[in-house]
């Protein structure tokens, strides 16, 4: 049994009249909770899934959810993330494709037509599970599904679809665990304690759990004891409520959410119980850290991770903070120590030695690669002090006549403009040079309008002039995935046909 099925296990069996979620500020108890991880349990058992089997779950940010996820993990079966804000011109073939036996989820889901059409033609079986944990029924009974494990693996989980379409990663139960062993010996402000307890400390949960870091919250929040704080979905309000309500040490914010945390001028007081905001999914300027840090007081602590690594690789703790943010600012944060890690060049291989950049690879136990290495897609610098440094991804740059133009370098230098709170770059087709960078910006609240002609002249003296972008669109937001992060596909689509505005 796998560290994470036995600690979820030995959990739930604590204090069944102890609070385990606040959803919509009501709290469900761990004792409703474990009924409906049994009650789910009861039905696998009755269909005959062995151990390893694939399971799809349509998640929400929804108690229901959450003992779906439980059931799943700390029964040695295999999750399967269904996303539901997808169309069901997509949601439905992505199910279909999958070919599992079973799908979990709430009536509203199950009963939308692309997904029962997915059903009908799997021949799935189908459990209800109410969004307040209610009731849990078998809705269906499909084909039988004693057949089809996928061993050690815990979760095939949805990428974010930053840069196209979705895919699925698998994700091993050993993989997880490597992982939360390396959070616990990389910072010590986090409780390490290994003891199996209860703690009146609550997780404020906004990813969502369709992706890692909501489900990597979730997982790592109950393995520890802790109760979470389901949010929905991301807003001001709704951040500000869920901390004004729980007080934590700690809380979750997006680069994107960090952005507009600050331009929404918050009372101070909100910020007190923080001793931290912890950020990832996205690349963060340090200029957000500094002003964050200069308004509210908290300090902001980055970490980079992705899906394919099951969590972080790379982390800002608060001693690490405070002893070296000056000296350095830019930092995604430190390489765990559990972790190898290398910059090669990108054509030959050869290692390159510190504080030089080129493409980062990595080996360790929570990659699941033995003793391979993995290489990601991102420009980095590691320094002499194991921190890294992400320049940017190496798999997205645009080729403008022949020069190779990164999207990182050129958000930037637009982020710089004291007008801009965010900006995203895209390459787009051209008759002459084939691709030429284009330029989607959100200007802050009260700024006055920015032509495309002033922007040009900003950028000249701040990049070499094939960086610069050619088309540019003021936005009230930027095309997002579910997780905040801008999204390619539908960015491209807002500069066909090209008009400058």
């Amino acid at each position: 049994m796998a560290e994470i099925t036995e600690r979820l296990r030995r959990v739930m069996a604590l204090d069944r009249a102890a609070k385990a979620i606040d959803f919509n500020e009501k709290w469900i108890d761990w004792g409703k909770l474990a009924s409906r991880v049994d009650d789910i349990e009861v039905i696998f058992a009755e269909l005959g899934l062995p151990q390893g089997a694939r399971i799809g779950a349509l998640l929400h940010n929804r108690p229901g959810h959450v003992a779906s996820i439980l059931a799943v993990l700390a029964s040695d079966r295999c999750l399967v993330t269904l996303n539901p804000v997808y169309p069901d011109e997509t949601l439905g073939p992505d199910i279909q494709a999958l070919d599992i036996p079973l799908v979990i989820g709430e009536p509203s889901d199950l009963e939308r037509v692309g997904v029962q059409a997915a059903i009908d033609l799997l021949d799935a079986s189908v459990i209800e599970i109410a969004p307040d944990l209610e009731t849990v029924k078998l809705a269906r009974t499909g084909r039988n599904a004693a057949a089809g494990s996928n061993g050690d693996v815990a979760i095939e989980m949805l990428t974010s679809g930053t840069t196209g379409k979705p895919k699925r990663v698998p994700l091993s139960r050993s993989a997880f665990d490597a992982s939360f062993a390396a959070i616990a010996s990389h910072d010590k402000s986090r409780d390490p304690d290994e003891e199996v307890k209860l703690r009146s400390s609550t997780t404020l949960i906004l990813n969502p759990v369709t992706h890692i870091g909501g489900i990597y919250g979730v997982i790592g929040a109950l393995m520890a004891g802790r109760r979470i704080c389901l949010v929905e979905r991301f807003s001001v309000e709704n951040w500000v409520r869920a901390v004004t309500r729980h007080r934590p040490k700690v809380a979750p914010a997006v680069p994107a959410a960090l952005r507009m945390l600050i331009e929404a001028d918050l009372p101070r007081e909100h910020f007190s119980s923080l001793s931290a905001i912890i950020s990832g999914t996205a690349p963060l300027s340090p200029d957000v850290v500094d002003t964050f840090l200069e308004k509210y007081g908290v300090p902001v602590l980055s970490n980079y991770g992705a899906t394919e690594f099951a969590g972080a690789v790379a982390a800002w703790s608060l001693p690490d903070f405070k002893a070296h943010w000056r000296d350095k600012k830019g930092a995604a944060g430190r390489l765990h120590s559990s972790l190898q890690a290398r910059i090669v060049e990108p054509e030959s291989g050869k290692v390159l030695p510190d504080g030089q950049e080129g493409v980062l690879e990595l080996k360790g136990a929570q990659l699941g690669t033995g003793e391979s290495w993995l290489r990601t897609t991102d420009r980095a610098v590691i320094d002499e002090d194991r921190f890294l440094f992400i320049r940017g991804r190496a798999d997205n740059a645009i080729i403008r006549g022949g020069f190779k133009v990164h999207p990182d370098d050129i958000v930037r230098a637009i982020e710089s403009h004291p007008a801009v709170r965010e900006a995203a770059i895209v390459g787009v087709p051209d008759e002459r040079l084939g691709e030429v960078p284009a330029a989607a910006i959100i200007l802050k609240d009260g700024a006055e309008a920015l032509k495309s002609d002033d922007m040009r002249a900003y950028l000249r003296e701040r990049l070499v002039p094939y960086q610069v972008p050619v088309h540019y669109r003021i936005v009230d937001d930027i095309p997002r995935t579910p997780s905040m992060k801008p999204a390619t596909l539908p960015l491209k689509k807002l500069f066909a046909p090209h008009s400058e505005k």
